[in-house]
């Protein structure tokens, strides 16, 4: 009989044991969103880019070139102080200076206009010549250095993106010395990068809240 007991009462233990093992499993962590923005390395700082969702043909196509290396080695070509600072022209790699500002990927984007987007300060927009429909350059790019805005571009040029952190460097840089053109005398190269922030860290890195 008291062998009995003692079997049941081993059995009871394991049973127990085993139950316990299982209730001790981690938790699986739950992945942490990020965001992808653009990073814009030159030599008088770094400039870091939010491009708008509400604008997806323009992000979508900015992602594609940036994550290809197609921006690196590219120059701001065109700069204005208190107006713009214009760069994204592939030709800008080259040793022809007198084809800068020409060039492009090869295709431009259909207008993206959104009422709520402006050319405030630190907006990004993309170039485009003198079409009807208003569409983009494929590549051209250019940042809003004028502290009350530019805004007789509204609605003209598609805003697809802000400066959201570093967007005094495009100031900076707009007031570096240039020939009649509006070329800096000295190229002003970028290197751009797509990477990625947590909700978090845009907060505390950029103070920024999409």
């Amino acid at each position: 009989m008291k062998k009995n007991i003692f079997i049941a009462f081993a059995c009871i233990v394991f049973i127990t044991s085993c139950k316990k093992k299982d209730t001790t499993t981690d938790p699986i962590p739950t992945p942490v969103a990020t965001e992808k923005i653009i990073e814009i390395k030159t030599t008088f700082g770094t400039m870091y880019m939010w491009l708008y969702k509400q604008t997806p043909q323009h992000r979508d196509n900015f992602l594609k070139l940036a994550s290809s290396g197609f921006f690196d080695s590219t120059t701001f070509h065109r700069i204005i102080k208190d107006f713009v600072i214009q760069g994204g022209d592939p030709n800008s790699k080259d040793a022809d200076q007198t084809n800068d500002g020409t060039g492009g990927p090869g295709y431009t984007v259909p207008a993206e206009f959104v009422d709520s987007i402006k050319h405030d300060y630190g907006a990004v927009g993309a170039a485009r010549d003198n079409n009807p429909a208003k569409a983009s350059n494929g590549s051209q790019f250019y940042i809003v250095t004028n502290k009350a805005g530019t805004h007789s571009l509204d609605k003209n040029y598609t805003v697809f993106g802000k400066i959201i952190g570093g967007v005094d460097f495009s100031y900076t840089i707009s007031t570096q010395p240039k020939d009649v053109r509006d070329k800096p005398t000295t190229n002003i190269i970028m290197d751009v990068n797509v990477v990625e922030k947590t909700l978090d860290q845009l907060k505390t890195e950029f103070n920024f809240i999409p």
